[in-house]
């Protein structure tokens, strides 16, 4: 599968074991028009965080998106005014929020590479499941930012 504007998910099978190689866009700070201009109306990963008082990046987000795309679903976790989460709300009008994106078209990868990320933030409770094809899963990122975020 090829990257999309050098961003992307590929992955190369083993038997019953899958490595996956996902390249982040750089990071951004969010704002509408940032989002509407830059990211693309695919469906993808993404990973959204808050800035705290020390200037550490802090977790707030990590998901796919299918059909309406990064855009969309970036702009809506981003912006107080449509996200309807109440502890969210509040996180996103008081604090700066940066977001990162890997563009993807198949579901079944972005299942894959979704579950390897929160069972790695969350192992006692992931919350999504992997799609079933493979017995073990690896994987290798790469960003054009050296990201270092608190849980």
């Amino acid at each position: 599968m090829p990257f999309f504007n050098d961003y992307g998910i590929r992955a190369k099978e083993k038997g019953r074991d899958v490595h996956y190689f996902i390249k982040w866009s750089p990071l951004a700070q969010a704002d509408r028009w940032t989002i509407s201009s830059k990211v693309p109306a695919l469906g993808g990963v993404y990973e959204v965080y808050w800035m705290d008082d020390h200037e550490h990046l802090r977790l707030l987000s990590v998901g796919i998106t299918h059909y309406g795309g990064l855009r969309s679903e970036l702009r809506r976790l981003t912006d107080p005014e449509l996200n309807e989460d109440p502890a969210a709300k509040k996180t996103l009008a008081e604090e700066e929020i940066w977001f990162r994106y890997a563009p993807c078209n198949s579901a079944a990868m972005m299942a894959d590479v979704n579950w390897f990320f929160r069972k790695t933030y969350f192992p006692e409770k992931p919350g999504v499941s992997h799609s079933g094809r493979y017995e073990k899963i690896f994987m290798n990122e790469s960003a054009p930012d050296k990201l270092i975020w608190v849980p």
